[in-house]
């Protein structure tokens, strides 16, 4: 067994070695919480938690980091203009993308350290720069100098005559504009730190080299995050990280974006959808499915016309699900094993769409079963896909999204719907047995149109809810 993942700063797939045996460290950039989550923002974390989720299955022990990037300009210009603190916006935010990553079943991070819980750690690491000279003080400020670290732009592969980093206002006094800035000077109304240097806060770039270091040491196996962080968060991170003695991440895996009409999903284009709309329009282990499982490297282009072909599909796996347990009498397992072709899929640079197609066939296969009355087979092929969609977090049956068997309420609901829909089809079948058939046409017809499907079985009609 193998896992193998692309790696981004050497430009192929590789074999997957961890540093230490049996353990796998992941740091991925989380969240800049100046605004509620779109669903371009939670693919990231739900890819690496299936990736997360594969590790483990493969029986590592893992020690995932996400941060949480609580100060920084947008945030900062956002409390201005709202005339509120900064720092109840960024909490505010940072509680919406939690619920998101909830929402969506993503476990929680081993650790999820904010970026100004971290000064201290910051004010070291600028200090070791500045001794070995990678790194000056101006005007307050604190900038790292690229020139003097060889290795820089390695993992974008740019020419450094042609780079331009972002600035802000108020970073004056570099020696080189490529310089970029791990410390900002106290401007009035700012939030502010105490430094050798005089008060300020942090870049954005010096707080993922400072915690990666504080919570997963001088060396690591995976820094993840999404391709728009490669230049130039990623690079400034091992910049800084390098010159002052780290190793750093030994694999670099990006994921993909959510696009509209082909552009990245933004707050700033105005084309983004929130998730906390979302899951008010689509359940979401849908928005699960819908999100999670095209290949982390690939594009997904959003439409509503996407997600209801995701909504069918699942659906179809969930009827699968209620046959086969109405057949068995009762729960079903899942397997201790997914099938090899699947484990093969996911070795694979995380193939999770290779690995749904085994999910399918294996569905397709347990209702031929289930057609040929071969209860036996049909449970198997139920257990089977139990453990696979367990490792993807989209096993209907997992307590996340059945709530435990604690619902009652939606439990009691869902019996008094059945009892009333029930008496409906008694009607119906009474109108089939004296051949009525324009009258049970028109019943079945009237449940259709309000979001149930039925279904003709040997044991009698059933029912489910429909997709939109």
């Amino acid at each position: 067994m193998t896992i193998r993942l692309y790696d981004t700063s050497a430009r192929q797939i590789r074999d997957f070695t961890p540093l230490t045996a049996g353990c796998v460290s992941i740091y991925l950039c989380g969240a800049t919480v100046q605004a509620a989550p779109h669903i371009g923002h939670i693919r990231s974390g739900l890819n690496f938690d299936i990736m997360r989720r594969w590790f483990e299955y493969r029986g590592y022990e893992v020690t995932f980091v996400r941060n949480v990037t609580d100060i920084d300009d947008k945030i900062i210009t956002k409390a201005a203009k709202q005339r509120r603190t900064w720092w109840s916006i960024g909490y505010e935010n940072e509680r919406a993308f939690n619920d998101g990553y909830t929402a969506l079943g993503c476990i929680p991070p081993t650790y999820e350290p904010r970026a100004t819980g971290h000064v201290t750690e910051m004010v070291e690491m600028m200090r070791g720069l500045i001794e070995r000279g990678h790194a000056y003080e101006s005007e307050g400020n604190v900038y790292f100098d690229v020139k003097s670290f060889p290795g820089y732009l390695s993992l974008s592969r740019q020419e450094l005559d042609n780079i331009r980093q972002p600035e802000s206002t108020g970073e004056t006094g570099k020696r080189d504009p490529r310089d970029f800035a791990m410390w900002k000077s106290v401007k009035p109304g700012e939030p502010s730190w105490e430094t050798p240097w005089g008060r300020g806060r942090p870049g954005w770039h010096l707080e993922c080299s400072a915690m990666a270091h504080k919570y997963l040491g001088e060396a690591f196996d995976i820094h993840g995050g999404g391709l728009d962080l490669i230049f130039p968060h990623h690079e400034n991170e091992i910049a800084q990280a390098q010159a002052f003695g780290d190793e750093f991440a030994k694999y670099w895996v990006h994921n993909a974006w959510v696009t509209m009409s082909g552009e990245k999903m933004s707050k700033s284009l105005g084309n983004s959808v929130l998730v906390s709309e979302m899951v008010k329009q689509w359940r979401p282990i849908v928005l699960r499915y819908y999100l999670g499982t095209p290949h982390y490297r690939s594009m997904i282009e959003y439409s509503e016309e996407a997600l209801r072909e995701a909504e069918s599909a699942f659906a179809r796996i969930e009827g699968f699900y209620q046959r086969v347990i109405e057949k068995a009498g009762g729960p079903v397992e899942p397997a201790r094993e997914v099938p090899p072709a699947f484990a093969e899929a996911m070795d694979d640079d995380l193939g999770v769409p290779q690995a749904l197609a085994i999910v399918h066939t294996t569905v397709r296969q347990g209702n031929s079963a289930l057609a040929a009355d071969d209860k036996d087979a049909a449970i198997a092929r139920l257990s089977e896909v139990r453990a696979m969609l367990g490792v993807l977090g989209l096993d209907p049956l997992d307590p996340h999204w059945d709530g435990g068997n604690a619902s009652d309420r939606g439990e009691e609901l869902h019996g008094a719907v059945d009892t009333l829909v029930r008496l409906v089809l008694e009607q119906r079948e009474s109108a089939r047995a004296r051949k009525d058939w324009a009258t049970a046409d028109a019943i079945r017809d009237q449940l259709q149109q309000s979001g149930l499907v039925i279904e003709d079985s040997p044991t009698g009609p059933r029912w489910t809810l429909g997709p939109r």
